[in-house]
């Protein structure tokens, strides 16, 4: 049986490979199923600090859902439906989402329904200039189910969001980038060394920042600015005594590269003060 997805580390970048180029690489179960166990795996590897998701083949990143697939799932009636398909794409949409590591899409060409889900979800992505977008759930007479309906109008804007919705009409990677979809076009051959520097000059920052920055970004983007705020602040206060941070503002100050650890792991109080050269007290308030 063919791997649905495949999975290649290198120099602490997860390339991760939608692998049904025969099928546009449609999201069956199978394939969907393996992604999020993947990711599970992943999340916990300290040797893994971001992940490259990308398609087989040169025509597609991913067509979307597999339609004759999830035909059967109709057939066997709305629940089936709802629990197999829309339930489990809105599972792997939200972990993309809320993934604690940089998750970079690198859209190789057909990016059509959850393919393009899938983008709006990641928090970076680089399009190819043979990239094409589409919303066409529309020509199935149904709504999109992998959060389509919700995270591109947080993107591109309610009127911009509802034209690409309300026709399903392909969309160029120049238009994505208009619409905030994506972060850049490269040339299709510099696609993935664009997607692997991008990688690169985030993973030599402290694994522990890059996931609260990932975390307040994702819990924040829906609330209030006064809400957003809290969230700010609870992931500061939860790097403030990490050894990392201790590090970063050392290695500042002596005027030289920082070398993190990537942990939770706290620094002591005193052991901070000193190696920061700061007395005892010195900075601090009494009560």
């Amino acid at each position: 049986m063919t791997e649905p997805v495949l999975c290649e580390i290198r120099d602490r970048v997860a390339m991760l490979t939608l692998n049904r180029p025969e099928k546009l690489n449609a999201l069956n179960y199978a394939l969907i199923d393996r992604l999020l166990a993947i990711l599970d795996m992943m999340e916990t590897d300290d040797t893994v600090r971001a992940v490259i998701l990308t398609g087989a083949g040169e025509r597609a990143f991913s067509a979307g859902g597999d339609i004759h697939e999830f035909s059967l799932s109709v057939a066997e009636g709305v629940d089936v439906a709802l629990r197999d398909f829309v339930m489990r794409g809105q599972r792997l949409t939200a972990r993309l989402e809320s993934y604690r590591k940089p998750i970079i899409a690198a859209v190789n060409g057909l990016a059509f329904g959850g393919g393009c889900e899938i983008t709006e979800a990641v928090p970076l992505a680089i399009a190819s200039d043979r990239a094409m977008f589409a919303k066409p759930e529309i020509k199935l007479a149904m709504p999109p189910t992998f959060g389509g309906t919700q995270r591109l109008p947080r993107l591109a804007g309610r009127k911009r969001a509802a034209e690409l919705l309300l026709t399903g009409e392909p969309f160029s990677p120049a238009r994505a980038l208009e619409l905030g979809l994506v972060n850049k076009v490269m040339p299709h051959e510099e696609l993935m060394p664009a997607a692997f520097d991008l990688a690169s000059r985030i993973v030599r920052h402290s694994q522990a920042a890059v996931a609260s920055i990932l975390t307040a970004v994702a819990r924040g983007i829906n609330l209030s600015i006064a809400e957003g705020l809290l969230v700010e602040a609870e992931q500061f206060d939860r790097m403030a005594p990490t050894a990392d941070l201790n590090e970063g503002l050392t290695a500042w100050i002596e005027r030289r590269e920082a070398v993190y650890d990537g942990s939770w792991r706290h620094w002591p109080s005193e052991a901070r003060r000193a190696s920061l050269g700061r007395p005892a007290g010195q900075g601090e308030t009494s009560r």
